[in-house]
């Protein structure tokens, strides 16, 4: 019964994939990018965000080259299950400023037959796991590393280096506040900032 509704198409088939990277690294353009061919073929999708990221628009998911998808603001990951009934796709940007509950909430998705796509920051300012991102990663079927260019040298960038000198995990910023650096610049730099007491 089971391969005669799978071959029917009558059996929702859900899976969770992950966009992960440093800043710059065109994460959210990827989520976008996906989220909108979804739209296209006709499929029921909802978009959210952390209510916190207020960069670019209270409603938007904006990508650092402006792309756009209407989003929803929620300030914990529960409420997204609240929201999703009777949805196909659920995209997910910025996914490093939500609980941990989030892995939860998507595997719960995922279960009943929705296409989750996450996008978030793998590692914070220090280079660490950063928050909810390694547990998606480990229950993903699907993940993409995306990688910026480091603004010292030109190879691949995979870290996020805060200028600023606040040790708030969360800070929210852009070019101002950070820039994306390879490994061998960012430890290079992290090195130069403990002599100096940063």
């Amino acid at each position: 019964m089971f391969l005669e509704n799978s071959i029917r198409g009558t059996k929702k088939r859900g899976w969770i994939e992950v966009i992960a990277g440093s800043m710059f690294s065109g994460k959210t353009e990827e989520l976008i990018r996906r989220l909108k061919r979804a739209k296209i073929a006709n499929q029921k999708v909802e978009i959210f965000k952390p209510e916190i990221d207020k960069r670019y628009s209270d409603e938007q998911v904006i990508s650092h080259d402006d792309n756009t998808i209407l989003s929803t603001p929620v300030s914990a990951s529960g409420n997204i299950l609240l929201l999703t009934s009777d949805v196909e796709v659920v995209g997910i940007d910025e996914a490093q400023f939500f609980d941990n509950n989030l892995a939860v909430v998507c595997n719960e998705l995922a279960n009943s037959g929705v296409r989750v796509i996450v996008a978030g920051l793998d590692m914070d300012f220090r280079g660490k796991p950063f928050g909810p991102i390694p547990a998606l990663l480990a229950t993903a079927e699907y993940v993409t590393k995306v990688h910026a260019i480091c603004m010292r040298c030109g190879n691949l960038a995979q870290f996020s280096f805060r200028k600023d000198i606040s040790e708030k995990t969360v800070l929210l910023g852009e070019k101002d506040v950070y820039e994306p650096l390879c490994r061998s610049c960012y430890f290079e730099i992290r090195k130069i900032d403990k002599s100096t007491g940063r």
